[in-house]
C-alpha cells in the first residue's frame, strides 16, 4: 500500500502539489476566524454535569447573576476609610461607573450591607467596589473590559487611583496574554528551528521543507478547529497546543521522510524509486507514529471538561494535519525537488558518507556497550528516572484564577493587592443551594447555617434566603485565599455535613474541588483508552505483545520523571521560577498525554529500523544496535527540534502555560536520551527473542491482517561498517 502511494505521488506530483496549495489557501481563509470562536472562561474547566454547575445555574435563573463573572475596582483613596463613613469621591465614581454598565446587576462597596469592612484594606487607604454581572459571552466580556479600561483612563477621579480586576477582566486578560505569548513563542521558535534544521540537514532547502510542513499543518489545524467550534466548545488554550504540537510533529515527520529520501538518493536510486522506498518505510512509520500520538491525545476527550476535551480534539486534528502533509504533500514536493533537496548547502558543511558513518558508528558502539552489561544499565537508568520523579510524592494541585496573571495586567495587580493588603480577600463566597421544593422548614435551614458556621475555616455565614419557590441559598465566607488548603478543607467539611434538603455547592473553592473530583472519576476511562489503543497500535506495528507492554512501562517512567521535574521547578520554586501553591490541575493530564504519545512516537521510529534489521537476518542484539545507529541522531535531532517550539511556551507569563511547555519539553528530551539510549537497548538485550513474543492466535491474526512481504526475499546479512553497504540490501517491509 505504501509503495503504491509513493509511486502515485511521484507520478502525479504536480497535481498533488496544486491540490495541496488549493486546500491550504481554503483552510487559511476558513480558519482565519477561529480565534473569534474560542472560549476563555472558568466554565471551560467545569464538568457540565457537576453539582456545582447545577447550583450555579439555579442561582443564575433566580437572580440573573453569574458567580463566574464580575468586576472588582480597586480604589486607592489617599485618605483613611472607616466603616460607616461616606464614600470618598473616587469610590463614589467607581460605583457610578459600574452601575452605568448594562451587564452589571448589582454594585456594593464597604458602605453596603453586602460588602462591609471586609472590602477595606488593613491600612484603610484602599477599598474595592464590586460589580455582580449577569451571564455574558466572551465577545461581550472583551468589549466590556475595553470600555471599562477606557472609562477609567478618561475619568479624572479614577485615572490615577483605580485598577480594574475581578473574574471577567481576568478571563479577558488571560486570553490576551495567552495570544501574545503564543505569538512571541512563534517569533522565538521559528528562527531557532530554522537554524537547527539547517545544521541538522546541512542545507537551506532541506531545512525549509519540514518548516513548510509546520506552517501548512498549523493552517489546516486552524480550519479543523474552526469547524469543530460549530459542534462543541473549544477553549482558547487549544491554539497554544496546536502551535507547539503542529510545528514539532511536522518537523519530526519531515525529518524522518526527508532523511530516508536522502539516504535512498545517496545510495544511487533514481527519484521515483527513492520516493517509493521512503514512503514505504518512513511513511509507514509516520502513519503509526501519528496514530499513537493521536490516540494519546484522544484520551483527553474522556474527561467531561470542555477545556480538556477541546485540547484532546485540537491535538488529534493537529497530529492528523501534520501526518497528512508528511504522507502526501511532502513526498510530492520531494519528487519535484529531487537532488535539489541538497541545494543551498555550504560545501564544507555537507555531511559526507564517512561523516554519516562515523555518527552512526558512535550510536552503534554505545548500544553495543550498553548491551554488554544490560542489567547494570537498566537498573541505573530506572534509578535515575525514579529519582527525578521522586518530588511527585509531595505534589499538590491548584486551579486557575486572576492571581496567576502577571503584575503588568490590571487584574493581576488587583489580585495581588487583595491577597497582600486585605484581611479577607473579596472573593465569591461558598454558595450552598438547597432544593426544598416549596416545603422548607426555616428552623431546619437556620440550624444548618449555624452548623456551617462552626466548621473550621468558615469566617461567617449569612442567613438563609429564598432563591425561588423551590430553592434556598446559604452563603459562607471562607478564611484565606479560595484555593489554599484551609479553604479547601473547610468546603470539604461543609459538604460532608448532613443537609436538611438536597444540596449543591458552588463558588471558586467548591468549583475547584468539583473539577478535581471529576478528573479523578474520569482517569480510569482515560487511562484505559490510552493504554488499550497504544497496545493495539504497537501490536499492529510490531506483531508482538511484550514490546508494547515494555513501551507502556517506559512511557510511565518518562512521564513520572516529567511530573517530578515540574513539582521541583514550579511547586518548590527552582530554576528561577517562583514557588507556586501547586501545579494547575489540568496541566499534568496534558503533559502526560503529550509525553506518552511522543515517547511512543520515538519508540516506533526505533522499532521500525530494528524490524528492518531483523528481516535482513540480524540477531537480536545486532538488530538493536543497527536500529539505534540509524535512528539515534534522527531521534535526538527530532527531540531537540520539537523542544524548541514547545519549550518556547515556557517563556509565557502564565504559569500553567509555562508548566505545559517545560514539562513536555523535558519529557521529550529525557525520553530521546536516557530512555532511548540506555533503557531501551538494555531491556531489549535482557529480553532477547522474547521481545517479539505473542500468543499463536495473535501471531496468526497479525500475519493475516499485516502480511510480512519481506519474507518473500531471502534474508541478506548486512554488515555494520557503513551506510552504503546496508542500503544495497533488499527493500524493507512496506
Amino acid at each position: 500500500m505504501f509503495s503504491a502511494l509513493g509511486s502515485a505521488l511521484h507520478r502525479r506530483r504536480i497535481a498533488v502539489l496544486l491540490l495541496a496549495l488549493v486546500v491550504t489557501v481554503l483552510a487559511t481563509a476558513y480558519g482565519g476566524s477561529v480565534s473569534e470562536k474560542l472560549t476563555n472562561g472558568l466554565s471551560d474547566y467545569d464538568d457540565p454535569g457537576g453539582g456545582n454547575v447545577v447550583a450555579r445555574e439555579t442561582i443564575v435563573r433566580a437572580t440573573g447573576i453569574d458567580s463566574q463573572q464580575g468586576y472588582v475596582l480597586l480604589v486607592r483613596t489617599g485618605e483613611r476609610v472607616e466603616p460607616g463613613s461616606a464614600p470618598p469621591e473616587a469610590v463614589a465614581a467607581a460605583g457610578e461607573l459600574l452601575r452605568s454598565r448594562p451587564e452589571v446587576k448589582e454594585v456594593f462597596d464597604y458602605s453596603s450591607e453586602l460588602g462591609g469592612p471586609a472590602l477595606i484594606s488593613r491600612d484603610g487607604r484602599s477599598t474595592v467596589v464590586v460589580g455582580a454581572v449577569r451571564p455574558i459571552t466572551d465577545k461581550q466580556a472583551v468589549a466590556a473590559e475595553e470600555a471599562l479600561q477606557k472609562a477609567i483612563a478618561e475619568d479624572p477621579a479614577l485615572r490615577d487611583s483605580a485598577s480594574l480586576g475581578g473574574a471577567t477582566p481576568g478571563h479577558v486578560q488571560v486570553g490576551e496574554i495567552s495570544d501574545e505569548d503564543v505569538s512571541n513563542a512563534e517569533l522565538i521558535a521559528f528562527p531557532i528551528v530554522l537554524v537547527v534544521l539547517f545544521l541538522v540537514f546541512r542545507g537551506l532547502v532541506a531545512a525549509l521543507v519540514p518548516l513548510l510542513g509546520g506552517i501548512v499543518s498549523l493552517l489546516l489545524t486552524m480550519a479543523g478547529l474552526r469547524l469543530t467550534t460549530d459542534f462543541m466548545t473549544v477553549s482558547a488554550g487549544a491554539m497554544s497546543l496546536a502551535f507547539a504540537l503542529g510545528l514539532g510533529l511536522s518537523i519530526d515527520f519531515g525529518l524522518l521522510i526527508v532523511s530516508r529520501f536522502r539516504e535512498e538518493v545517496a545510495a544511487g536510486r533514481d527519484r521515483g524509486d527513492a520516493i517509493r522506498r521512503a514512503v514505504a518505510t518512513a511513511g509507514r512509520t509516520v502513519l503509526f507514529s501519528a496514530l499513537t500520538v493521536a490516540a494519546a491525545l484522544a484520551a483527553l476527550t474522556a474527561f467531561p471538561h470542555p477545556y480538556l476535551r477541546s485540547m484532546g480534539v485540537a491535538g488529534v486534528i493537529t497530529v492528523l494535519s501534520a501526518a497528512l502533509f508528511a504522507l502526501v504533500g511532502l513526498p510530492a514536493l520531494l519528487a519535484v525537488l529531487g537532488h535539489r533537496i541538497n541545494a543551498l548547502a555550504p560545501r564544507r558543511w555537507q555531511r559526507s558518507a564517512g561523516a554519516s558513518a562515523a555518527t552512526e558508528g558512535r550510536w552503534h558502539r554505545m548500544a553495543s556497550a550498553v548491551m554488554r552489561r544490560p542489567g547494570m544499565f537498566a537498573v541505573v537508568a530506572t534509578g535515575v528516572l525514579l529519582l527525578i520523579a521522586s518530588p511527585l510524592a509531595g505534589v499538590r494541585f491548584t486551579g486557575v484564577d486572576p492571581s496567576l496573571l502577571p503584575q503588568e495586567t490590571t487584574a493581576g495587580r488587583v489580585a495581588a493587592v487583595l491577597d497582600r493588603e486585605f484581611a479577607e480577600p473579596a472573593t465569591a463566597p461558598l454558595q450552598i443551594v438547597l432544593r426544598t421544593d416549596g416545603a422548607e422548614d426555616r428552623a431546619r435551614l437556620d440550624s444548618f447555617a449555624e452548623r456551617i458556621g462552626k466548621v473550621p475555616g468558615v469566617e461567617s455565614v449569612a442567613a438563609p434566603f429564598e432563591l425561588d419557590g423551590k430553592h434556598w441559598e446559604i452563603d459562607a465566607v471562607l478564611a484565606g485565599s479560595p484555593l489554599d488548603d484551609r479553604a479547601l478543607d473547610a468546603v470539604e467539611e461543609v459538604r460532608d455535613l448532613t443537609a436538611p434538603y438536597p444540596a449543591n455547592h458552588t463558588g471558586m473553592t467548591a468549583d475547584f474541588l468539583a473539577q478535581r473530583e471529576s478528573i479523578g472519576d474520569s482517569l480510569p476511562l482515560a487511562g484505559g483508552i490510552l493504554a488499550g489503543v497504544t497496545l493495539l497500535l504497537l501490536f499492529a506495528f510490531s506483531g508482538a505483545i511484550v514490546l508494547p507492554l515494555m513501551a507502556l512501562v517506559m512511557n510511565t517512567l518518562t512521564t513520572g520523571a516529567a511530573f517530578g521535574f515540574l513539582v521541583w521547578v514550579f511547586q518548590d520554586g527552582n530554576l528561577g521560577f517562583s514557588a507556586q501553591s501547586g501545579l494547575e490541575a489540568t496541566t499534568p493530564l496534558l503533559v502526560f498525554a503529550l509525553a506518552f504519545g511522543l515517547s511512543t512516537d520515538y519508540n516506533v521510529f526505533l522499532l521500525s529500523r530494528i524490524k528492518e534489521a531483523r528481516a535482513l537476518g540480524m540477531d537480536e542484539r545486532a538488530a538493536v544496535a543497527h536500529g539505534l545507529s540509524r535512528t539515534g541522531s534522527i531521534v535526538t535531532s527530532a527531540a531537540v527540534l520539537f523542544c524548541v517550539p514547545v519549550g518556547a511556551l515556557a517563556a509565557s507569563r502564565l504559569v500553567f502555560i509555562q508548566e505545559l511547555g517545560l514539562g513536555a519539553a523535558f519529557a521529550v528530551l529525557i525520553d530521546a536520551t536516557l530512555v532511548r539510549a540506555l533503557l531501551v537497548p538494555s531491556l531489549m538485550a535482557l529480553l532477547g527473542a522474547a521481545n517479539w513474543w505473542a500468543p499463536a492466535p495473535l501471531r496468526r491474526l497479525h500475519r493475516s491482517v499485516f502480511p510480512d512481504r519481506s519474507k518473500a526475499a531471502a534474508p541478506v546479512p548486512v554488515p555494520d561498517s557503513g551506510p552504503a553497504s546496508r542500503e544495497k540490501a533488499p527493500e524493507p517491509v512496506a
